[in-house]
């Protein structure tokens, strides 16, 4: 069967429910059991999928395998004219992809077109790194001895992706793997498959050979373990939870490993900051994707002589936020992924309170779809779990602060470190803020999400233990190969002969 457009077509018409298989080598591959996508905002299913094994991943493996000798020897600039080609059919068909995405995880339509227009630059990007792939050159210790590094590929990769940007994450580990030269097998995330299907789809209109990318669908156990324990597997790319990524670590084995682990991230907010703008940048952070981003704003930590003006104007700004279907362009807070998602930010919500902390808005909405309003919390301290656990949901918390110094501490004071913002006009607090605080992404004026594809993203502490993006993409999936030639016609010793 050949691939067709998901769910929507480029008329925007729907296609009947349909049954999805693995794509393996070109080929559909059926299991034994199925399970449903939901649409967030009605609770309906959308589609079916195979609940993959251990076994269809190893099929999977195989396939990429055979692919992988051909693929990595096309000159990588012709890898790029096929990841261009791609970006420029996502272009194309932006508007459709991101109607999609709003259907299978919920974004309102705005921010499923930027999910969108993230996979389109990220292909774009990598298409041109098929021009550069560089290493570089050095002189030896040793006369008539040439040095210099290349890139080398590195086999077949594993791709493990999650829900919350249903293309634009697949992208940001499929096209860097590809301009590299490998092969991949994707386990997309169950709540959000299809739009990696679509993403395949756009590879093979766009010249990739079949085998090169597969997709195996199913539960972590059995498709995720497979491809993590596969010894032919030579690169594991996760984005997921800090607990998935520690099983990672213990279980894969040697090969080379990149995990994206999620966040407790804060903003700052100084006495001389603009309130209004860092209102914003709170609104966005907090809320936007209903906080269902590893860069969600999580913690605000307010100076105390404008804590009491600016929790106002948060709570009031909150409780204007429109809720619905992201297909109404009326609506700025759309569903969370599923009914699990509804039961955990409920959960955080009588955990603050049972901790002392002051609940002043937000919480659970009855009917269809998995809808929750925007809470926000205040009189939070640091140690509290509200102030410490990624809650991945709309739910923020207020912390007080008396000096940036003390902000920074607070900030400082999780197990994660993804990302973080400082609001100020004082270009010294800035900079303190930029040397203190402990996160792979800093931002000044500006909210804690919000990264471009030509820029590295990651965290440090527990959030993760990779860059992706950028010339950091590039290394992610590629391997560093040194290489010495000597022509003095002798034997030269490094280190040993003067």
């Amino acid at each position: 069967m050949p691939f067709q457009g998901a769910f929507i077509t480029s008329q925007n018409k729907p296609y009947p429910m349909r049954t999805y298989k693995h794509y393996i080598g070109g080929k559909w591959v059926a299991s034994h059991k199925t399970f449903a996508s939901y649409n967030p905002a009605t609770g309906k299913a959308l589609a079916y999928f195979q609940e993959g094994s251990a076994e269809d991943a190893e099929k999977a493996i195989q396939a990429a395998e055979t692919a992988y000798p051909k693929w990595s020897k096309v000159p990588a600039p012709k890898r790029g004219e096929v990841l261009l080609k791609a970006a420029q059919i996502m272009r194309k068909e932006k508007e459709r992809l991101a109607k999609l995405v709003v259907l299978e995880m919920g974004k309102v339509l705005a921010e499923a077109r930027g999910d969108v227009q993230e996979a389109i630059d990220v292909t774009e990007y990598m298409a041109g790194e098929g021009r550069r792939l560089f290493g570089h050159t050095t002189k030896s210790e040793l006369p008539d001895k040439f040095a210099m590094t290349i890139r080398s590929p590195i086999g077949v990769c594993g791709l493990i992706t999650p829900w919350n940007f249903p293309l634009a994450i697949p992208a940001w580990k499929a096209m860097p793997a590809l301009i590299c030269g490998n092969t991949f097998v994707l386990k997309p995330a169950s709540d959000t498959p299809m739009l990696s299907y679509e993403l395949v789809s756009i590879l093979e209109r766009a010249g990739l050979p079949k085998g090169v990318a597969n997709i195996v669908t199913g539960p972590g156990a059995s498709v995720g373990a497979g491809i993590i324990k596969s010894q032919r597997v030579r690169c594991i790319s996760f984005t997921g939870s800090r607990e998935t990524g520690l099983w990672i670590t213990k279980n894969a084995g040697i090969k080379k490993i990149g995990l994206e682990l999620g966040g407790k991230n804060a903003i700052i907010i100084m006495d001389d900051a603009d309130l209004n703008l860092a209102l914003q940048g709170v609104l966005w952070g907090a809320f936007g994707t209903t906080g269902q981003r590893c860069t969600a704003t999580s913690r605000v930590i307010v100076h105390s002589k404008v804590l009491p003006k600016f929790q106002k104007m948060l709570v009031s700004a909150t409780a204007k936020l429109r809720i619905g279907s992201g297909l109404d362009p009326r609506t700025q807070v759309g569903p969370l992924i599923n009914r699990a998602a509804v039961e955990k930010s409920s959960k955080y919500l009588e955990i603050g309170k049972s901790e002392g902390a002051k609940l002043l808005c937000g919480g659970q909405l009855k009917g269809p779809g998995f809808f929750f309003k925007p809470a926000v919390f205040t009189g939070v301290s640091k140690g509290m779990r509200i102030a410490q656990e990624e809650i991945f949901g709309p739910v923020v918390s207020l912390l007080e602060a008396r000096s940036l110094v003390d902000a920074i501490a607070i900030a400082n004071s999780v197990t994660y470190g993804l990302s973080a913002a400082v609001y100020t006009k004082d270009i010294a607090n800035a900079f303190r803020a930029i040397e203190g605080i402990e996160a792979g992404l800093v931002y000044v004026n500006s909210s804690t999400t919000g990264s471009e594809v030509h820029l590295p993203f990651g965290g440090v502490k527990q959030s993760g233990s990779t860059r992706e993006a950028g010339i950091e993409g590039i290394n992610e999936f590629s391997e560093t190969k040194t290489v010495y030639v000597d022509y003095s016609g002798k034997l030269q010793r490094a280190q040993i002969d003067e």
